[in-house]
């Protein structure tokens, strides 16, 4: 395939507070410390909006805000692909407790936030984008699904595109059958051509290669803590700006990406 380009990256994690801050860890020049992330309001929504949003959709906005630091390209210039692998489970939660009530009082916001696309559209919302968008969840494998999706958009369409792949923190009880323990959103500003600010240039390849393991032990728990963090390995190479291959878990066979510089 041909390649395409990252353009900026964003990233929100414990102790990973935003790309530029997190390249010393992530390149292995300083250690990986976990931190609880600070309470964030996204700067671009509007207000009646912000009142709304849930954690889940405050963390796909926080993490695309990121992203967008790196990049001249307008927002509302911006194909979008929002990848969760379980969506706004604290809403799914009160939702599912409600409906077991005897009077079954449904919140409205709730019922607004249900849908697995609400990110996407608070964002279409807040930037005034009327160009393409996919919502989609692939278990474990939603950062390498989201990323083929982000694929055929930059380059079948030639669409720049924002990525962003995220999960929260699994409520009780739900978090005893899928246990994801710490907050993760990541993000790519895609291009189908090089420009002055890419960082670097991806080849995707479905391969049967065991998925890519961290060597650093902690970062290597935050990545098989939440789904979006399988991400991290390809975060890697992106940091320290060289060349190399990532195996991406991918739903039976591993999505594997290749980095080279632009």
């Amino acid at each position: 395939m041909n390649p395409l380009y990252v353009e900026a990256v964003g990233l929100v994690a414990p102790g990973l507070p935003g790309w530029q801050h997190s390249l010393a860890t992530l390149s292995g020049a300083a250690p990986y410390v976990a931190q609880e992330l600070a309470p964030y309001q996204p700067a671009l929504l509007p207000p009646n909006e912000r009142r709304r949003a849930t954690q889940v959709v405050r963390l796909a906005f926080r993490t695309s805000e990121d992203a967008l630091t790196g990049t001249d390209l307008p927002a509302s210039a911006l194909a979008t692909v929002f990848a969760s692998s379980d969506g706004d489970t604290d809403v799914m939660h009160r939702i599912n407790h409600a409906l077991a009530q005897p009077a079954r009082l449904l919140s409205p916001t709730d019922f607004h936030n249900s849908v697995h696309n609400a990110a996407a559209g608070y964002w279409s919302i807040a930037v005034g984008s009327r160009l393409p968008s996919t919502s989609l969840a692939a278990h474990d494998a939603s950062f390498a699904a989201a990323l083929t999706e982000a694929a055929a958009l930059t380059l079948g369409d030639e669409l720049n595109t924002l990525l962003t792949v995220y999960d929260m923190r699994m409520p009780v009880p739900l978090a005893a059958k899928r246990p994801i323990a710490e907050p993760f959103g990541v993000a790519l500003v895609l291009t189908p051509r090089r420009t002055a600010r890419s960082v670097a240039a991806l080849r995707l390849e479905e391969t049967q290669q065991p998925e890519t393991t961290l060597a650093d032990a902690a970062l290597e728990r935050l990545r098989q803590l939440n789904p979006a963090a399988r991400a991290l390995p390809l975060l890697q190479l992106l940091a320290r700006r060289g060349a190399g291959t990532a195996h991406l878990p991918a739903g039976g066979p591993t999505l594997s990406v290749t980095v080279t510089l632009p």
